[in-house]
């Protein structure tokens, strides 16, 4: 399905420098988030316990706190409403072993003036596994970029690599600016929609990367962006056809999905728009800004094509038993 015509080439690279500056600002303000006012670590990587009941009515919060007031673990506790007025969500750093029973049968005593309720969930991790678990987070980050870089040296070139790991690093640090900016708990679900944002963004690059390549074999132009325009827009309709399905989806999850999936979603909404942006806008240009040569590569492929020639003419002529 074509939204836009195949022989219409749009002159893409000349904004390149206005969406460089915007890029900048959103990612120098991301950093900034991340160093004045950090994330907010849910449970999964900080440690603590997280308890969600339902009552038969509107959640009382005040006399949930005044319940908990006079409790050494529980005076401190996070209390707030969970997706509709009749759930509620306790969060404290504390875990089981800080309460002297099941923490379960705790609060319902603790609990019993405040109304008919019940627990529907609790989760627990302790400071230890918590840090654990955030390390390997950090580290299946890095072996994923790492991966990324290895894969496309090998697939295209070093300056393609380079460019795809850049635009990568560019998605990642905005998202994660958004979560800061919007106080998003990061947990393991956070983390898994930090890595789709990642392998979603790439899969993008790849695409607009491998039409390049085409176009730069194909192409009589000598200019790079003139290649890039002729292959940005040809990728065009697919490009915005897959991020506007994509999107209709993760939208709905993020209206009707529940406060479960919200987060989730709304971290999948930010990714799939910078992603779409960067992947034309960034990682292209990067190309440019690398100094990569048509002239060069052309040569290139042309001594491995009759590299290739030679080695299937001497073969032909080992199975006829010249050689």
């Amino acid at each position: 399905m074509q939204i836009f015509t195949k022989a219409k080439v749009y002159d893409f690279m000349r904004f390149r420098f206005v969406s460089l500056a915007f890029s900048i600002f959103l990612f120098v303000g991301s950093i900034f988030l991340l160093a004045t006012k950090g994330l907010n670590y849910g449970i999964d990587f900080s440690g603590g316990t997280l308890i969600q009941l339902k009552y038969d009515t509107k959640v009382p919060l005040d006399k949930i706190r005044d319940a908990f007031g006079t409790n050494e673990v529980l005076k401190n506790a996070s209390v707030t409403e969970f997706g509709s007025e009749d759930e509620a969500v306790i969060r404290f750093s504390g875990s089981s072993s800080n309460l002297t029973g099941d923490i379960g049968t705790e609060i319902k005593q603790i609990l019993k003036d405040t109304g008919n309720f019940e627990v529907r969930r609790v989760d627990i991790v302790g400071p230890k596994v918590g840090d654990e678990l955030r390390q390997k987070g950090l580290m299946a980050l890095g072996i994923s970029l790492i991966g990324v870089l290895l894969y496309i040296t090998f697939r295209f070139e070093w300056r393609f690599a380079l460019a795809a790991i850049a635009t990568e690093i560019h998605d990642i640090v905005i998202t994660v600016g958004a979560i800061s900016l919007f106080d998003i708990d990061v947990n393991l679900d956070t983390l898994a929609a930090v890595l789709t944002v990642l392998g979603y963004s790439l899969n993008d690059t790849i695409i607009i990367f491998d039409r390049i390549r085409e176009g730069i074999k194909e192409s009589k132009r000598t200019d790079i962006e003139g290649v890039i325009n002729e292959s940005v827009s040809a990728t065009l309709s697919r490009t915005i056809l897959t991020s506007a399905t994509t999107m209709m989806t993760v939208v709905v999850l993020f209206l009707f999905g529940g406060d479960m999936i919200h987060g989730f979603s709304f971290i999948l909404i930010v990714g799939i728009v910078i992603g779409t942006i960067s992947s034309i806008y960034i990682s292209s240009p990067f190309l440019i800004w690398f100094k990569f040569s048509i002239e060069h590569f052309r040569a290139r492929e042309t001594e491995k094509q009759r590299i290739r020639k030679e080695r299937e003419k001497e073969r032909a002529m080992f199975e006829k038993g010249v050689v």
